[in-house]
Order: C-alpha cells, then sequence, then structure tokens
C-alpha cells in the first residue's frame, strides 16, 4: 500500500468517526448516561466506595456462569445385546457392534441375517 493510498484512507477514517462522535454527542439518550455515570462516581467517592462493591451491593449472590451451571454430561450406559447363532448355538454378548466375533458373523452370514439373531 502506498503512503499516500494510507494517509487517505486514514483521513477517511477519522471524517466518519468525527461524524460519529458529532451524532452520538448531540443524542439525549448518551447526555443522560453520562450524568448517571458522573453522579454515581461522585456519590461512590462521598461513600469511599469501589465499583466493586456497588456491584456486590446490588447482586451480592451472581448468577453462576453456564459452564458452572450445566452440569456434567453423563453419557447412558449402553445395553447389552445378545446375539445366538443358530447354527452353532454360540452366544456373543455385546455391548456395541465392533465385536470380532459378530463381524465375522456378519461377514460370513450378512448383516441383516445376524440383526434377526438378537435376541429380545
Amino acid at each position: 500500500m502506498s503512503l499516500i493510498h494510507e494517509y487517505r484512507t486514514t483521513e477517511e477514517a477519522i471524517k466518519e468517526l468525527q461524524s460519529r462522535l458529532a451524532q452520538l454527542s448531540n443524542d439525549d439518550r448518551l447526555k443522560t448516561e453520562l450524568e448517571f455515570e458522573e453522579k454515581l462516581r461522585k456519590l461512590m467517592g462521598e461513600y469511599q466506595k469501589s465499583l466493586r462493591d456497588v456491584i456486590n451491593l446490588l447482586d451480592p449472590h451472581p448468577a453462576k456462569s453456564s459452564r458452572q451451571q450445566a452440569a456434567p454430561k453423563i453419557r447412558r450406559a449402553r445395553a447389552v445385546r445378545v446375539y445366538q447363532n443358530p447354527h452353532t448355538g454360540e452366544l456373543i454378548e455385546t455391548k456395541g457392534g465392533n465385536h470380532r466375533g459378530l463381524k465375522a458373523w456378519k461377514e460370513q452370514y450378512g448383516a441383516a441375517t445376524v440383526d434377526s439373531w438378537l435376541r429380545g
């Protein structure tokens, strides 16, 4: 970026900020907030209180953050599923589908057939 280009973009930004500042300075809401802040600071000084003291006075038990409020999520235990091979009578008990014997059966007999062997 050339120095002239940087100068002009900075100058434009300054003009935009000055116009925004002029708008804000004419805003009645800003005036009332500034007046409130001034009176509050004067009152805090009169009673030698800090902003933290005022916050604790107004809200002595602030709500915990959502991270602290939320209980840790406990994963539901998987149910044991029992498959019985009708050809051999062999039983396989598993909580997931990643059992070596179950995979072998599904490869040999097909997944739909092995799923039908699930005991209720």
